[in-house]
């Protein structure tokens, strides 16, 4: 589904990313892995088409995508989670939600659609009139998590979705993404905690200062605890 090729990435004068090649099936956990800096969230972003500056190749099903705005590769099926997650100030749950559907097709089922992903998450089901931005911090990672996710989107990339939420959260979030990946839904995964991400993934890329180092199932990594303890330690 996806074919990533001796992809770089600058800011400024940095050479960020540096021949990264990867690729990610349809249906597949596929995770980044590696210390703070190590280019993961670049990568992200740079397949999104958020960096001004690179080079190489980004094949999302098919097509080629290295000079195509974000908005067109979220309209060929493309979506991603932000870090930092861009809950819209002022606006509901149900309005961040229908954020999710403006560039698609399938904004003309938005009341059934947003009655669908309620009853995927059904913390939000609960809170869809309520402020997005007054919930826990957990809560508007799952409703970043329900916008990318409402317009049913065919490969879905999440940064580090675990980051700062409560335990009892996280586990609620990782059944989820099992959950997705046996809907068919594609998942390429940055996340801090090593060990539950290679739990869930079906195979993993090492990254270290903006290169791919390693590569391997996701078991083969979980094994491995010379290479963790060498790229993954934070």
């Amino acid at each position: 589904m996806l074919q990533i090729s001796k992809l770089n990435a600058w800011y400024g004068a940095s050479h960020a990313l540096q021949d990264i090649s990867l690729e990610v099936a349809r249906g597949e956990i596929v995770c980044l892995i590696g210390r703070n800096g190590a280019g993961k969230t670049t990568t992200l972003k740079s397949i999104m088409g958020l960096m001004d500056r690179i080079s190489g190749s980004v094949i999302f099903k098919g097509k080629e995508l290295l000079n195509k705005p974000a908005h067109t590769r979220f309209a060929l099926g493309l979506a991603y989670v932000p870090e930092e997650r861009r809950i819209v100030q002022g606006l509901s749950v149900r309005e961040n939600l229908r954020l999710g559907l403006v560039a698609s097709l399938e904004k003309r089922r938005e009341a059934e659609l947003i009655e669908e992903i309620a009853g995927i998450f059904p913390r939000l089901a609960e809170r869809l009139d309520q402020e997005a931005v007054t919930m826990s911090g957990g809560e508007q990672q799952m409703l970043a998590i329900a916008r990318a996710m409402i317009a049913k989107p065919d490969l879905i990339m999440l940064d580090e979705p675990s980051e700062g939420i409560m335990p009892v959260l996280v586990d609620e979030m990782f059944a989820l993404f099992r959950n997705m990946k046996a809907q068919g839904t594609t998942v390429l995964l940055v996340e801090q905690n090593v060990e539950l991400a290679l739990d869930i993934a079906d195979r993993a890329y090492v990254l270290d200062q903006g290169s791919v180092v390693h590569q391997a199932s996701a078991q083969e990594l979980l094994a491995d605890n010379e290479i963790k303890e060498r790229y993954c330690s934070v």
